[in-house]
């Protein structure tokens, strides 16, 4: 929700704002998991679980954007 909310507010857009922090989102979360040397695969949810969920999302964000731009 708090992407959402700084999305609303972005200068360039909503869409392309989310997309743009949807990325650094990924990105934070797999280095946090590269510094920390967690599993990938593992039994419990780690940073490598979080930077999935945002991917999924920025693929709805993605395929929603082209849906509106048609």
């Amino acid at each position: 929700m708090l992407l959402v909310g700084f999305a609303t507010f972005g200068s360039i857009g909503f869409s392309q704002s989310l997309t743009a922090l949807l990325w650094m989102a990924i990105i934070l979360c797999s280095l946090i998991g590269i510094i920390r040397r967690e599993p990938v695969f593992d039994s419990t949810l780690n940073h490598w679980d979080e930077a999935a969920a945002y991917g999924a999302l920025l693929a709805l964000a993605i395929i929603f954007n082209s849906i509106a731009a048609a």
